[in-house]
């Protein structure tokens, strides 16, 4: 294991992040039942870092070919400015939402193209601007399609 999980480990955050509570709460918002495993990732956008372009498509996997749950819990530095969300609607890049306010929880029916915006820091605070996102991945349970986006 790397020392990135040991230290998450030390720091409960792989137990919150794989406590029922926190499954029960991404299955809330799916409204619908959800895998019992599920994948994690941490995430550090520091200044001037973002994603392009991306579905999270994945259709060689066929649990996820129909869709999937991702939940992202956001913590941002006070010294970062912004950084957006910017997602298709109907095929096109038309959406946008800021996704750096400090405990922001995020949940999205993938696949959807989507991108993030460089993330900007306030003047001179480059090296503070930080934005965590905590990432869980939820397969659906169950074959049948049961909803929309």
């Amino acid at each position: 294991r790397s020392a990135a999980f040991r230290a998450a480990q030390e720091i409960g955050l792989v137990a919150m992040l794989r406590s029922g509570s926190y499954r029960a709460f991404a299955a809330a918002l799916a409204g619908r039942p959800l895998k019992k495993k599920y994948g994690l990732q941490a995430i550090a956008y520091g200044a001037g870092d973002y994603a392009g372009p991306h579905t999270d498509h994945h259709p060689e996997e066929p649990e996820a070919v129909r869709g999937y749950l991702d939940m992202h819990l956001s913590f941002s530095t006070a010294a970062v400015r912004d950084q957006y969300l910017v997602y298709a609607r109907t095929g096109h890049f038309t959406e946008m939402t800021e996704v750096t306010k400090s405990g922001l929880v995020t949940a999205y029916r993938l696949p959807f193209w989507h991108y993030t915006t460089p993330l900007r820091a306030k003047p001179k605070q480059d090296a503070k601007a930080r934005r965590w996102v905590l990432l869980g991945t939820f397969l659906f349970d169950g074959t049948k399609d049961q909803g929309a986006r």
